[in-house]
């Protein structure tokens, strides 16, 4: 069917509606993927960032404990008063917090009034200084340990509060706070292209690796969270405002953010013991960018492909007619193929049936020669058997009647033979005997090779296996090789055909050696060719040797001529062997 033309109007809607299509799905694929990629390493960032984290707290948590059992800090606990030991507990405080790395550690009585502490003798010193109301200390006095991060009051820096209860006896008479501070794991943050936030319970940053976003809520605090703020005075001074978040949705699967003005793909990973929710951002723009570029790009190629395609249109209007005529005539054409190809294999198949009705023409005087023989010998067997029997020698009359039924075999095995090797084979492969088909073979081309006055000297091992192959079909093989011995041996000072068989490796190999002058090198590589033939005119088609070669190849085997080792030509047959019929059987042709 030729095309039909469309106006130029619709196909330009149609062009731009495709390319419109084919940006949006490239936008969302591509923007999905990117933002999962996103993700994927917004993980792996939360996730160091909490084990950093986690790593550091687990490091001091059992600190706090460990001092409160020392025996001065109970000393002192029991008796707050005393100078003597609020000296020896304030140098052993200053000493070990900077052994252990520790901010400050200072220890409260059981009022929350710090009565020793580490940095005793600095300007910010915690001593004298009341912190009942942090929940450290609440917790602490109750017997529990004691977690908190808030802003020092007193020193005005952010750290993380371990409280341990000092027992004395089985009352608990004060309270050894540990705090720590986290701003070296906050500095490793800085400088990525994304940013790690830490928010407590109620949402409020404290820790962040972008200082302008510190004491900022990331959504609007209640009045249970304002008055909890207050009372434990977690920042202090510090006024905390919410932060400037204009967007918060989820997004192709994905929670996006709209933070200062940015949008941000956040993951979120909370530390239950901390009570702390840790957040990454990453900036989606380099994201949104790359699906963008995409989208233009496949934009830009549907409406170049679209250019193309009406290019090719345009053209295959204008060639519409002329392909049609060609499509006829490529038809008719086919039409004339299909007809000469069923021609030429028919004719293949007479030139099959030709080859071996040949081969039978030339071995006619020999089987004149070899019919008449028995039958005038059976004649005169008859006559003297007559004789004897009028004579009364029986038997000897009788043995004249078995000589003569053995002639009768003789000729009836030949005529077997010639029948099995004219008619047209079947087109099975099987498991073939190949003694009986060398034997069958020898019957057949030995009245040839009589003719010849040839000598055929066979060299078969009892044990040879069977072959795969087709018995009618590889007989009349084994016939052509034979005869085109004895045509080459005939008038030789030496007429000798030798057939040998053996077993390499899964292969039988069948070599078939003549006396003959040998077939040149020259024309090795054509012997095998249909019509061509080393014979004088009138002696053969030169088809036998092109049959043999293709119904080989068809038995799955392989056949070649060669120098033989004593002079004249070689022909090699490999077969494959065979196993049982049924399970080798396949159609051949």
């Amino acid at each position: 069917m030729s095309p039909t033309r469309f106006p130029f109007w619709l196909a330009s809607v149609l062009v731009l509606l495709a390319s419109a299509l084919a940006g949006w799905l490239a936008w969302t694929t591509t923007l999905d993927r990117l933002l999962d990629e996103t993700a994927r390493r917004g993980d792996n960032v939360l996730q160091l960032a909490v084990s950093a984290l986690a790593g550091q707290l687990d490091r001091y948590e059992r600190l706090p404990s460990l001092i409160a059992e020392q025996t001065v800090i109970r000393q002192l606990a029991a008796d707050p008063e005393n100078p003597v030991l609020r000296a020896q507990v304030n140098g052993y405080l200053e000493r070990i917090q900077g052994q252990l790395g520790a901010s400050d550690i200072y220890l409260m009585d059981a009022r929350g009034e710090t009565v020793a502490a580490s940095n005793h003798a600095t300007p910010t010193s915690f001593v004298g200084g009341n912190f009942a109301f942090r929940p450290y200390f609440s917790d602490a006095i109750k017997g529990g340990l004691g977690r908190f991060y808030a802003l020092g009051t007193t020193s005005g820096k952010r750290g993380y509060y371990f409280g341990a209860p000092v027992h004395v006896g089985e009352t608990i008479a004060g309270v050894l706070v540990f705090k720590i501070d986290l701003d070296a794991i906050e500095e490793t943050w800085r400088g990525g292209d994304y940013a790690v936030l830490v928010a407590d319970p109620d949402g409020v940053i404290f820790l962040s690796s972008r200082p302008d976003w510190l004491f900022q809520a990331l959504a609007p605090l209640g009045e249970d969270a304002l008055a909890r703020i207050t009372e434990t005075r977690r920042y202090a001074e510090r006024v905390v405002i919410p932060a400037d978040v204009t967007e918060d949705r989820v997004y192709l699967g994905q929670h996006v953010l709209r933070l200062a003005g940015v949008e941000f793909l956040q993951r979120d990973l909370p530390m239950p013991e901390a009570e702390w929710q840790v957040h990454v951002l990453i900036e989606t723009a380099p994201a949104r960018q790359g699906a963008l570029n995409l989208a233009a790009v496949a934009m830009l190629s549907v409406g170049l492909l679209s250019l193309l395609a009406g290019i090719l249109w345009q053209r295959r209007l204008r060639m519409s007619e002329r392909l049609s005529i060609q499509a006829q005539a490529r038809a008719e054409l086919e039409r004339r193929v299909a007809e000469r190809t069923a021609e030429l294999r028919q004719a293949q198949a007479d030139l099959v049936q030709a080859g071996k009705l040949a081969a039978l023409g030339q071995m006619s005087a020999a089987l004149s020669h070899e019919f008449n023989q028995p039958l005038a010998a059976a004649r005169n067997f008859a006559d003297n058997a007559g004789v004897l029997m009028d004579r009364g020698r029986m038997e000897e009359a009788r043995g004249n009647i078995d000589r003569i039924l053995g002639l009768i075999d003789r000729m009836s095995s030949i005529s077997s033979h010639l029948r099995s090797f004219a008619r047209k084979p079947g087109q099975k492969l099987s498991a073939v005997d190949l003694s009986e088909v060398i034997d069958a073979s020898r019957a057949i081309a030995e009245l040839r090779i009589a003719a010849a006055q040839a000598v055929l000297v066979m060299h078969l091992p009892e044990d040879l296996p069977p072959v795969v192959a087709g018995p009618v079909r590889l007989q009349q093989v084994l016939v052509n090789l034979l005869t085109n011995a004895a045509d080459a041996v005939e008038g030789r000072a030496t007429r000798r055909i030798d057939l040998c068989a053996e077993v390499e490796g899964d292969m039988v190999v069948i070599r078939i050696d003549d006396s003959g002058e040998g077939v040149p090198e020259a024309v090795r590589d054509r012997i095998f060719d249909p019509f061509f033939s080393t014979k004088g005119v009138g002696r053969g088609l030169g088809l036998g040797l092109s049959i043999s070669y293709n119904i080989v190849k068809d038995f799955g085997g392989d056949i070649e001529v060669t120098d033989a080792p004593g002079g004249g030509a070689r022909f090699t047959l490999r077969l494959r062997q065979g196993v049982e019929a049924a399970a080798v059987s396949r159609a051949a042709e």
